[in-house]
């Protein structure tokens, strides 16, 4: 314990104090030393100690990661666990059935019985971090290459990790941050049964689809509930009816105060990737290669799937979740585009290193830091093409099925053809259950459909770089018309159905296989994607230490004012205050920082599939029937906004006041500040929350669940 104690007081007086209050997603070991001040002043009324605290329980330990990608919160002491509608979106698509669609028309349990498992869904508890990075370091020198490098990194890592998982008691995850200049662990614990207690309909909880996706004003019932289940001691356990409901360390109590403009506002949560250190060649990589690449590949899936969901329910719920992940990014990566391009980010990015690149070339740095910026601008210059080439071929394969079955279903029957009888026999089971899975998320004649469009707009728009040769055969002998061939290809190969699967673990064979056209696509594909050349490949090395040396030099030099490591999917809090944007008079509110279920219902469009509203949410609109949860002001709270600083994987994340309660949840940012993940603007960024208060609202009175908010303690 003393060796800890030492090791997190030399990292704290090793960062800089000085630091800004709404920018910054922060390691939760640092907030004494670092916010804790400027958090006071700003509202805070913990302690350090009760946000953070390894021995006692602490708000940390009512916060998890949601299947890997979202941020949850537990809510009551039995362990009601509250995220996003689009966090548990898969969940409920996989449970929900033409005949119960769950998605559409949304579910409460009425009791622990009726709540539902999907087939593999987890939460994960931040246990503890420290700080390895001398010891990580130690291990490397200036001589390495970077694959050099990698090994022993690496190595150390599974040392560490082996250390302190207590014999696979806990998960242990070593990260790297400030790119590969310092390291630290992270101890957590997974828990793997866990249910669905209920969701609004989908025309609640995804109100205002993709129209209204990243925008402001706001009006959606973002959210859904699950519970966690654990064995009778309270350890994670595999899915069992004799688990009963987790007693967490902590949850959190729910405000119904509401919140006015300056509150204090804090999160919480795991947010997925910031790149707020990238070069100048870098972003005008993504803005005029990469993302655009990436925007019309995401577009040409979304409208081939959509023309087959909009044929029925069944076929909706087959490429819900795909369809709605695709729309978020393409939306977001044209948000990028915009913000990037208008505030002139790898202009400003340019100077900077201007500036570093003339401090990095005095007689005392030049050894060490006089070529970083030039081997960096040259590893992009080197790469631009190949970038837009790599995201038009991996929206090909995001979109279709069958880009990359050679990787996983494919690749299985290939070892199972290659095994012996025994191996074949204990494979035979996981490659039914797998084929099973694959076979039930398509639909044969839109995987047609995507394929031949994606091919076809991979084929011809990747000019600068050349594409797979496979792919290049077929479109000079076809006129870059991919259709023949896809036909023909669904109707040979053994990878379309699981009747031909089923066969092939009858009668395997190896040639068969290696001559599958959807499987030889496949591999021709995915073998084009990992290859580089020589020059690209020592680039990248090059790239990878000067990039670590840019970051290290301008931290040295004070030139880099960031005093936060990139977002990695590891537990931060970011604080800041509710924070209105100018007036806007698409919003009907007194003060532009929150939402009305008024101007919810002044938005409702009947049958539009993005604005459509339950007749019930009109009706009780119309007679104002808010019960407990209608706002001073008379009306009912649906939105609001705060500066904090989030991005992707903050979604789900819990919206905190001064005590630790519980006021809303982050669902999404504003389109004005899309550039956050690379810059932060400390006038436009804004996150948009769920009012905990519409959430309780749509629980208790619309829905008729109010056994669900008995559950929780609720604070005034």
């Amino acid at each position: 314990m003393k060796k800890i104690i030492l090791s997190l007081l030399v990292g704290i007086m090793l960062i800089p104090t000085s630091v800004k209050a709404d920018e910054g997603m922060w390691f939760l070991m640092f907030i004494e030393r670092l916010n804790h001040r400027d958090m006071q002043k700003m509202g805070l009324q913990l302690t350090a100690e009760e946000i953070y605290s390894i021995n006692n329980h602490s708000l940390k330990d009512a916060i998890v990661q949601f299947n890997g990608g979202c941020t949850a919160e537990v809510i009551s002491k039995e362990g009601l666990v509250l995220t996003n509608h689009h966090c548990g979106y898969d969940a409920i698509a996989e449970l929900s059935t033409a005949d119960k669609n769950y998605l559409k028309e949304g579910y409460w349990a009425s009791n622990r019985a009726a709540e539902m498992k999907p087939s593999s869904l987890y939460v994960r508890f931040f246990v503890r971090m420290d700080d390895c990075s001398k010891r990580i370091l130690a291990k490397l020198n200036d001589k390495m290459t970077e694959a050099e490098r990698e090994k022993a990194v690496n190595q150390e890592i599974a040392l560490i990790e082996k250390e302190n998982n207590e014999g696979g008691k806990y998960t242990v995850s070593v990260r790297s941050f400030f790119q590969g200049n310092e390291y630290y662990y992270f101890v957590y614990q997974d828990y793997k049964d866990v249910r669905l207690v209920g969701t609004p309909p989908e025309n609640l909880g995804k109100f205002g689809g993709d129209t209204d996706n990243w925008e402001w004003p706001r009006h959606t019932a973002d959210f859904s509930m699950f519970r966690i289940y654990a064995d009778k001691d309270g350890n994670p356990a595999d899915y069992s009816t004799n688990n009963v409901p987790l007693r967490p360390k902590h949850y959190l109590p729910v405000n119904l105060n509401g919140v006015k403009e300056g509150d204090y506002a804090m999160i919480l949560g795991y947010p997925g990737r910031t790149n707020r250190w990238m070069p100048a060649g870098g972003i005008e990589q993504n803005v005029k290669f990469a993302y655009p690449a990436w925007v019309e590949g995401a577009k040409t899936g979304m409208d081939n799937m959509k023309k087959y969901m909009d044929q029925s329910d069944a076929l909706r719920l087959v490429y819900a979740s795909k369809f709605a992940s695709t729309a978020n990014y393409w939306k977001n990566r044209q948000g990028m585009i915009d913000a990037l391009s208008k505030f002139g980010t790898a202009k400003s990015k340019a100077i900077q290193e201007a500036k570093f690149n003339k401090w990095a070339n005095k007689t005392e740095n030049k050894a060490k830091y006089g070529n970083v910026v030039a081997t960096i601008n040259n590893y992009y210059a080197l790469t631009n093409e190949k970038s837009r080439h790599d995201n038009y071929l991996q929206q090909l394969m995001r979109t279709t099925s069958f880009g990359t079955i050679g990787r996983t279903l494919g690749k299985q029957m290939e070892n199972y053809a290659k095994g012996d009888a025994a191996k074949r026999a204990s494979m035979a089971p996981m490659i039914t259950e797998m084929a099973e899975g694959f076979f039930k998320d398509l639909y044969v004649p839109a995987e047609k459909d995507l394929l031949t469009a994606q091919l076809k707009l991979y084929a011809t728009k990747s000019v600068g770089y050349g594409i797979a040769p496979m792919v290049e055969k077929i479109g000079k002998e076809n006129n870059y018309d991919y259709s023949k061939f896809v036909n023909a290809a669904f109707e040979m190969s053994i990878l379309t159905s699981n009747e031909k699967v089923k066969a092939f673990l009858d009668y395997p064979s190896e040639s068969i296989l290696a001559n599958d056209p959807l499987f030889s696509l496949s591999n021709d594909m995915i073998a084009h994607m990992n290859a580089k050349s020589d020059a690209i490949a020592k680039a990248q090395n090059d790239f990878g230490a000067s990039f670590r040396l840019l970051v290290e030099g301008l931290r040295t030099s004070k030139i880099g004012t960031i005093k936060y490591p990139d977002a990695n999917s590891t537990l931060r809090l970011t604080y800041g205050k509710v924070r209105s944007l100018p007036a806007d008079k698409r919003n009907d509110a007194k003060i532009n920082n929150y939402t009305t279920l008024d101007g919810q219902v002044k938005k409702y469009k009947k049958g539009d599939e993005e604005f459509d509203l339950p007749v019930r949410v009109l009706e009780m609109n119309k007679n104002k029937d808010y019960g407990r949860f209608a706002d001073k002001d008379g009306s009912l709270h649906v939105n609001f906004l705060t500066d904090n600083d989030i991005t992707g994987g903050n979604s789900g994340s819990p919206v905190l006041n001064g005590k630790g309660e519980l006021i809303g949840l982050a669902f999404d940012g504003n389109i004005e500040a899309m550039a956050g993940d690379v810059i932060f603007d400390p006038k436009l960024q804004r996150t948009i929350n769920v009012d905990i208060r519409y959430v309780l609202w749509v629980i208790e009175k619309f829905s008729g669940a109010k056994h669900i908010v008995d559950e929780m303690t609720l604070a005034k």
